[in-house]
């Protein structure tokens, strides 16, 4: 699995003209699943997500999670994250899960989060989506639970 993760100050989906999701001060997720994922993958983004340290402190060091702020997470699934663009101009999404072994990982890892108390909204699955967000700071960081980077 491969996440892209973004400190907001918020975010939101819309679908057809209508906002379906948004949430204000947390973190944005583009999660990308990948063929030969599993429940191991899915469990160690959410973990990393819910305990990544991006937000500051009182002494303005990046020190506290999405839990300590009362944060919520807006998680949108992007197959174009396990795109493999290393050979000529267009991307190939071979690597990409299919749907059927990818909904339930997308949906295991936002289960995941709230179990663990944090609010969740969601993109809409195979969905044309425009996502908006207000990235604070900015904060980027990318995860892959392969660990290839």
């Amino acid at each position: 699995m491969r996440g892209v993760v973004q400190r907001v100050s918020r975010a939101s989906v819309t679908v057809e003209g209508k906002i379906t999701s948004q949430i204000g001060k947390g973190l944005l997720v583009l999660l990308g699943v990948e063929e030969g994922d599993g429940e191991k993958d899915m469990r160690y983004m959410a973990d990393k997500v819910a305990g990544l340290r991006v937000f500051e402190d009182a002494e303005e060091k990046m020190n506290l999670s999405v839990r300590d702020v009362a944060g919520a997470v807006l998680a949108v699934s992007q197959f174009t994250l396990c795109a493999d663009a290393r050979h000529g101009r267009r991307p190939s999404f071979i690597s990409a899960a299919r749907p059927e072994a990818a909904i339930p990982l997308y949906e295991g890892f936002t289960a995941e989060l709230r179990r663990m108390g944090i609010p969740v909204a969601t993109g809409v699955f195979q969905a044309h989506m425009d996502v908006s967000l207000v990235n604070d700071g900015p904060v980027t960081i990318l995860l892959d639970s392969k660990k290839g980077f």
